[in-house]
Protein backbone atom coordinates (compact mmCIF):
# COMPACT_ATOMS: atom_id res chain seq x y z
CA UNK A 1 0.00 0.00 0.00
CA UNK A 2 1.81 3.33 -0.86
CA UNK A 3 3.17 4.57 1.84
CA UNK A 4 5.90 6.14 3.90
CA UNK A 5 7.23 5.13 7.26
CA UNK A 6 6.53 1.28 8.83
CA UNK A 7 3.21 0.19 7.49
CA UNK A 8 0.67 -2.52 8.91
CA UNK A 9 1.94 -6.34 8.63
CA UNK A 10 -1.07 -8.77 7.86
CA UNK A 11 -1.53 -11.88 9.06
CA UNK A 12 -0.60 -13.64 5.72
CA UNK A 13 -1.11 -17.34 5.21
CA UNK A 14 0.25 -18.61 2.16
CA UNK A 15 3.14 -21.34 0.68
CA UNK A 16 6.25 -18.99 0.34
CA UNK A 17 7.71 -19.32 -2.75
CA UNK A 18 9.21 -17.48 -5.73
CA UNK A 19 7.57 -15.77 -8.40
CA UNK A 20 4.90 -18.76 -10.03
CA UNK A 21 3.66 -17.87 -13.11
CA UNK A 22 1.57 -21.18 -14.01
CA UNK A 23 -2.06 -22.51 -13.11
CA UNK A 24 -1.70 -20.77 -9.75
CA UNK A 25 -0.40 -17.36 -10.62
CA UNK A 26 1.95 -15.11 -9.13
CA UNK A 27 2.28 -15.70 -5.92
CA UNK A 28 4.91 -13.41 -4.63
CA UNK A 29 7.82 -11.28 -5.92
CA UNK A 30 11.63 -10.92 -4.64
CA UNK A 31 13.24 -7.97 -6.72
CA UNK A 32 16.61 -5.98 -4.84
CA UNK A 33 17.29 -2.68 -7.21
CA UNK A 34 19.34 0.41 -7.38
CA UNK A 35 18.21 2.57 -4.73
CA UNK A 36 15.61 0.62 -2.91
CA UNK A 37 15.42 1.65 0.70
CA UNK A 38 12.41 -0.70 1.68
CA UNK A 39 10.15 -3.25 1.13
CA UNK A 40 6.42 -4.37 1.83
CA UNK A 41 4.87 -7.21 1.57
CA UNK A 42 0.74 -6.69 1.73
CA UNK A 43 -2.07 -9.05 1.71
CA UNK A 44 -2.17 -8.75 -2.38
CA UNK A 45 0.45 -6.31 -3.32
CA UNK A 46 4.94 -6.45 -3.41
CA UNK A 47 5.80 -2.65 -2.30
CA UNK A 48 9.18 -1.71 -3.31
CA UNK A 49 10.26 1.51 -1.61
CA UNK A 50 12.44 4.02 -2.69
CA UNK A 51 13.42 7.66 -1.60
CA UNK A 52 10.38 9.38 -2.94
CA UNK A 53 8.50 6.90 -4.71
CA UNK A 54 7.06 3.01 -4.25
CA UNK A 55 6.45 0.55 -7.33
CA UNK A 56 3.63 -1.65 -6.55
CA UNK A 57 3.41 -4.88 -7.93
CA UNK A 58 -0.28 -6.29 -7.87
CA UNK A 59 0.20 -9.95 -7.74
CA UNK A 60 -2.72 -12.26 -8.10
CA UNK A 61 -2.96 -13.54 -4.15
CA UNK A 62 -6.70 -13.14 -3.29
CA UNK A 63 -7.27 -11.85 0.75
CA UNK A 64 -10.86 -12.43 2.76
CA UNK A 65 -11.32 -11.48 6.08
CA UNK A 66 -7.58 -10.53 6.33
CA UNK A 67 -6.38 -13.51 5.60
CA UNK A 68 -3.72 -14.58 2.39
CA UNK A 69 -5.82 -17.39 0.57
CA UNK A 70 -3.60 -20.52 -0.27
CA UNK A 71 -3.51 -20.46 -3.92
CA UNK A 72 -3.07 -17.37 -6.49
CA UNK A 73 -5.91 -16.52 -8.81
CA UNK A 74 -4.66 -16.23 -12.34
CA UNK A 75 -4.61 -12.45 -14.04
CA UNK A 76 -6.49 -10.98 -10.59
CA UNK A 77 -3.20 -8.88 -10.16
CA UNK A 78 -3.15 -7.70 -13.86
CA UNK A 79 -7.22 -7.17 -13.62
CA UNK A 80 -7.02 -5.07 -9.80
CA UNK A 81 -3.98 -3.14 -11.83
CA UNK A 82 -5.64 -2.19 -14.57
CA UNK A 83 -9.00 -1.16 -13.59
CA UNK A 84 -7.52 0.74 -10.56
CA UNK A 85 -5.07 2.56 -13.05
CA UNK A 86 -8.05 3.17 -15.47
CA UNK A 87 -10.02 5.01 -12.30
CA UNK A 88 -7.21 6.66 -10.71
CA UNK A 89 -6.62 8.16 -14.54
CA UNK A 90 -10.30 8.69 -14.98
CA UNK A 91 -10.82 10.62 -11.38
CA UNK A 92 -7.27 12.23 -11.20
CA UNK A 93 -9.16 15.86 -12.27
CA UNK A 94 -11.90 15.02 -9.13
CA UNK A 95 -9.29 14.12 -6.96
CA UNK A 96 -5.45 14.05 -6.98
CA UNK A 97 -3.61 10.96 -7.12
CA UNK A 98 -0.12 9.25 -5.87
CA UNK A 99 0.37 7.57 -9.80
CA UNK A 100 3.24 8.50 -11.96
CA UNK A 101 2.09 5.76 -14.32
CA UNK A 102 2.12 1.82 -14.61
CA UNK A 103 4.97 0.69 -16.78
CA UNK A 104 3.85 -3.12 -16.95
CA UNK A 105 0.07 -4.72 -16.61
CA UNK A 106 1.21 -5.67 -13.48
CA UNK A 107 3.13 -2.67 -12.11
CA UNK A 108 2.05 1.00 -10.99
CA UNK A 109 4.92 3.35 -10.09
CA UNK A 110 4.04 6.41 -7.58
CA UNK A 111 4.44 9.20 -4.97
CA UNK A 112 5.85 7.77 -1.69
CA UNK A 113 3.22 9.28 0.70
CA UNK A 114 2.59 9.03 4.24
CA UNK A 115 -0.78 6.82 4.57
CA UNK A 116 -3.61 8.13 6.99
CA UNK A 117 -4.14 5.24 9.49
CA UNK A 118 -8.07 5.02 8.51
CA UNK A 119 -9.79 3.80 5.17
CA UNK A 120 -12.76 5.49 4.16
CA UNK A 121 -15.88 3.20 3.23
CA UNK A 122 -18.49 4.78 2.19
CA UNK A 123 -21.68 2.86 1.53
CA UNK A 124 -24.85 3.25 -1.00
CA UNK A 125 -26.65 0.59 -0.09
CA UNK A 126 -27.28 -2.04 2.67
CA UNK A 127 -24.62 -5.08 1.81
CA UNK A 128 -22.16 -7.20 3.20
CA UNK A 129 -20.73 -6.38 6.40
CA UNK A 130 -23.46 -3.11 6.92
CA UNK A 131 -25.80 -5.88 6.29
CA UNK A 132 -24.28 -8.91 8.62
CA UNK A 133 -24.04 -5.87 11.36
CA UNK A 134 -27.60 -4.40 10.49
CA UNK A 135 -29.08 -8.68 10.44
CA UNK A 136 -27.55 -8.80 13.90
CA UNK A 137 -29.88 -6.19 15.73
CA UNK A 138 -27.63 -3.04 15.62
CA UNK A 139 -29.30 -0.29 14.18
CA UNK A 140 -25.47 2.04 14.38
CA UNK A 141 -23.05 1.53 12.53
CA UNK A 142 -19.77 4.07 12.88
CA UNK A 143 -21.57 5.70 14.61
CA UNK A 144 -23.84 6.77 11.60
CA UNK A 145 -27.30 5.25 12.94
CA UNK A 146 -29.30 3.04 9.97
CA UNK A 147 -33.20 3.53 9.75
CA UNK A 148 -35.64 0.48 10.46
CA UNK A 149 -37.39 -2.12 7.94
CA UNK A 150 -34.33 -2.33 5.67
CA UNK A 151 -34.06 -5.22 3.60
CA UNK A 152 -30.64 -6.96 2.43
CA UNK A 153 -29.20 -4.81 -0.66
CA UNK A 154 -31.46 -2.10 0.29
CA UNK A 155 -30.70 1.61 -1.36
CA UNK A 156 -29.68 3.33 2.09
CA UNK A 157 -31.15 7.05 2.52
CA UNK A 158 -28.17 8.50 0.75
CA UNK A 159 -24.25 7.39 0.96
CA UNK A 160 -22.66 6.41 4.36
CA UNK A 161 -19.21 6.53 5.22
CA UNK A 162 -18.50 3.96 7.86
CA UNK A 163 -14.74 4.50 8.24
CA UNK A 164 -12.20 1.74 9.57
CA UNK A 165 -8.57 1.50 11.57
CA UNK A 166 -5.76 0.46 9.59
CA UNK A 167 -4.52 -2.11 12.47
CA UNK A 168 -0.65 -2.57 12.44
CA UNK A 169 -1.62 -6.19 13.06
CA UNK A 170 -5.01 -8.22 12.84
CA UNK A 171 -7.97 -6.92 11.51
CA UNK A 172 -9.11 -3.78 10.88
CA UNK A 173 -11.62 -2.37 13.02
CA UNK A 174 -15.40 0.06 12.97
CA UNK A 175 -14.60 3.21 13.79
CA UNK A 176 -16.62 6.18 14.21
CA UNK A 177 -15.79 9.56 13.00
CA UNK A 178 -16.13 11.18 16.63
CA UNK A 179 -13.72 8.45 17.90
CA UNK A 180 -11.26 9.67 15.24
CA UNK A 181 -10.95 13.39 15.78
CA UNK A 182 -11.54 12.37 19.63
CA UNK A 183 -8.27 10.27 19.52
CA UNK A 184 -6.61 12.46 17.16
CA UNK A 185 -5.99 9.91 14.54
CA UNK A 186 -6.95 12.82 11.97
CA UNK A 187 -7.03 16.24 12.11
CA UNK A 188 -10.55 17.77 11.89
CA UNK A 189 -9.64 19.91 8.45
CA UNK A 190 -8.05 16.93 7.53
CA UNK A 191 -10.83 14.64 7.80
CA UNK A 192 -13.03 16.93 6.37
CA UNK A 193 -11.44 16.84 3.24
CA UNK A 194 -11.33 13.17 3.47
CA UNK A 195 -14.86 13.10 3.96
CA UNK A 196 -15.08 15.69 1.08
CA UNK A 197 -13.01 13.67 -1.43
CA UNK A 198 -14.77 10.43 -0.27
CA UNK A 199 -18.51 11.43 -1.57
CA UNK A 200 -16.80 13.05 -4.79
CA UNK A 201 -14.79 9.69 -5.81
CA UNK A 202 -18.49 7.47 -4.78
CA UNK A 203 -20.72 9.68 -7.26
CA UNK A 204 -17.95 10.27 -9.95
CA UNK A 205 -17.68 6.21 -9.55
CA UNK A 206 -21.45 5.68 -9.28
CA UNK A 207 -21.80 7.98 -13.00
CA UNK A 208 -19.14 5.67 -14.46
CA UNK A 209 -20.96 2.21 -13.55
CA UNK A 210 -24.31 3.39 -13.93
CA UNK A 211 -22.65 4.04 -17.76
CA UNK A 212 -21.63 0.36 -17.81
CA UNK A 213 -24.91 -0.95 -16.54
CA UNK A 214 -23.90 -1.81 -13.06
CA UNK A 215 -24.99 -0.19 -9.67
CA UNK A 216 -21.86 1.21 -7.50
CA UNK A 217 -22.64 -0.46 -4.01
CA UNK A 218 -19.96 -0.09 -1.50
CA UNK A 219 -16.47 0.82 -1.57
CA UNK A 220 -13.32 1.97 0.30
CA UNK A 221 -10.23 4.52 -0.62
CA UNK A 222 -6.97 5.21 1.17
CA UNK A 223 -5.19 8.89 1.37
CA UNK A 224 -2.04 10.00 2.22
CA UNK A 225 -0.13 13.05 2.55
CA UNK A 226 2.80 14.44 0.18
CA UNK A 227 4.17 17.27 1.78
CA UNK A 228 1.40 19.28 2.72
CA UNK A 229 -1.07 17.89 -0.54
CA UNK A 230 -3.07 14.79 0.90
CA UNK A 231 -3.80 12.44 -2.52
CA UNK A 232 -5.80 9.28 -3.08
CA UNK A 233 -3.54 6.46 -2.66
CA UNK A 234 -4.23 2.57 -3.77
CA UNK A 235 -6.43 1.22 -5.88
CA UNK A 236 -9.82 2.08 -6.05
CA UNK A 237 -12.83 0.95 -7.73
CA UNK A 238 -11.24 -2.64 -7.96
CA UNK A 239 -13.54 -6.17 -6.58
CA UNK A 240 -11.03 -6.17 -4.10
CA UNK A 241 -12.42 -2.77 -2.89
CA UNK A 242 -15.58 -2.29 -4.09
CA UNK A 243 -18.92 -4.04 -4.20
CA UNK A 244 -20.94 -3.69 -7.75
CA UNK A 245 -24.42 -4.87 -8.64
CA UNK A 246 -25.99 -4.96 -11.99
CA UNK A 247 -28.55 -2.78 -12.60
CA UNK A 248 -30.39 -4.85 -14.76
CA UNK A 249 -33.26 -6.60 -12.97
CA UNK A 250 -32.21 -4.94 -9.90
CA UNK A 251 -35.76 -3.64 -8.75
CA UNK A 252 -36.92 -7.13 -9.58
CA UNK A 253 -35.12 -9.45 -7.48
CA UNK A 254 -35.41 -6.98 -4.65
CA UNK A 255 -39.28 -7.06 -4.83
CA UNK A 256 -39.15 -11.11 -4.84
CA UNK A 257 -36.16 -11.24 -2.11
CA UNK A 258 -34.14 -12.91 -4.55
CA UNK A 259 -30.09 -12.51 -3.98
CA UNK A 260 -28.47 -9.97 -6.16
CA UNK A 261 -26.32 -10.66 -9.11
CA UNK A 262 -23.17 -9.01 -8.19
CA UNK A 263 -19.57 -8.52 -9.61
CA UNK A 264 -17.48 -8.50 -6.18
CA UNK A 265 -15.03 -10.61 -4.08
CA UNK A 266 -18.37 -11.01 -1.92
CA UNK A 267 -18.81 -14.22 -3.57
CA UNK A 268 -15.99 -15.64 -2.05
CA UNK A 269 -16.59 -14.87 1.02
CA UNK A 270 -20.00 -16.65 1.00
CA UNK A 271 -17.91 -19.45 -0.21
CA UNK A 272 -15.32 -19.61 3.01
CA UNK A 273 -18.50 -18.43 4.54
CA UNK A 274 -20.88 -21.47 3.54
CA UNK A 275 -17.50 -23.60 4.31
CA UNK A 276 -17.30 -22.79 7.85
CA UNK A 277 -14.29 -20.27 7.58
CA UNK A 278 -14.38 -16.36 9.16
CA UNK A 279 -10.84 -16.43 9.68
CA UNK A 280 -11.42 -16.93 13.02
CA UNK A 281 -8.92 -18.90 15.39
CA UNK A 282 -9.06 -22.49 14.75
CA UNK A 283 -11.32 -22.24 11.73
CA UNK A 284 -9.58 -24.31 8.43
CA UNK A 285 -9.54 -22.61 4.82
CA UNK A 286 -11.66 -25.20 2.50
CA UNK A 287 -10.00 -26.48 -0.08
CA UNK A 288 -9.35 -24.43 -3.37
CA UNK A 289 -9.62 -26.86 -5.87
CA UNK A 290 -9.11 -25.70 -9.77
CA UNK A 291 -12.79 -25.22 -10.54
CA UNK A 292 -13.03 -22.59 -8.02
CA UNK A 293 -9.61 -21.07 -8.77
CA UNK A 294 -10.87 -21.00 -12.30
CA UNK A 295 -13.97 -19.66 -11.59
CA UNK A 296 -12.47 -16.81 -9.13
CA UNK A 297 -10.47 -15.97 -11.84
CA UNK A 298 -13.14 -15.39 -14.36
CA UNK A 299 -15.42 -13.61 -12.19
CA UNK A 300 -12.59 -11.01 -11.95
CA UNK A 301 -11.64 -10.81 -15.96
CA UNK A 302 -15.92 -10.72 -15.84
CA UNK A 303 -15.60 -7.26 -13.75
CA UNK A 304 -12.68 -5.65 -15.68
CA UNK A 305 -14.78 -6.42 -18.68
CA UNK A 306 -18.16 -4.88 -17.58
CA UNK A 307 -16.24 -1.74 -15.39
CA UNK A 308 -13.84 -0.82 -18.55
CA UNK A 309 -15.81 -1.78 -21.56
CA UNK A 310 -13.01 -3.31 -22.97
CA UNK A 311 -11.75 -6.84 -23.54
CA UNK A 312 -9.16 -7.94 -21.27
CA UNK A 313 -5.82 -9.22 -22.88
CA UNK A 314 -3.87 -11.39 -20.89
CA UNK A 315 -0.44 -9.86 -20.86
CA UNK A 316 1.83 -13.05 -21.52
CA UNK A 317 3.35 -14.94 -18.72
CA UNK A 318 6.73 -16.04 -20.98
CA UNK A 319 9.90 -14.32 -18.51
CA UNK A 320 7.23 -12.02 -15.94
CA UNK A 321 9.24 -12.01 -13.83
CA UNK A 322 12.15 -10.28 -15.77
CA UNK A 323 9.46 -8.07 -17.85
CA UNK A 324 7.97 -6.80 -14.12
CA UNK A 325 11.95 -5.86 -12.81
CA UNK A 326 13.16 -4.25 -16.06
CA UNK A 327 9.49 -2.50 -16.19
CA UNK A 328 10.42 -0.70 -12.49
CA UNK A 329 14.15 -0.23 -13.29
CA UNK A 330 13.24 1.62 -16.16
CA UNK A 331 11.17 3.59 -14.07
CA UNK A 332 12.60 4.50 -10.95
Amino acid sequence: MPGGKKLPIFRLIFVKSLMSTMRDGIKETNFNFPGQVGFYRGKVRDVYIFEDKLAVVASDRISAFDVVLPRAIPYKGQVLNQIAFHFLNATKDVVPNWVLGSPHPNVTIGRRCEPFKVEMVIRGYLAGHAWRTYRSGKRELCGVTLPEGLKENDPLPFPIITPTTKADEGHDEDISKADILGNGIVSPADYEKLESYTHALFATGTEMAKEKGLILVDTKYEFGKYGDQILLIDEIHTPDSSRYFYADGYEERQQRGEAQKQLSKEFVRQWLIANGFQGLDGQQIPEMTDEIVQDISSRYIELYENITGESFVKDSLDNINEAIQNSIVSHT
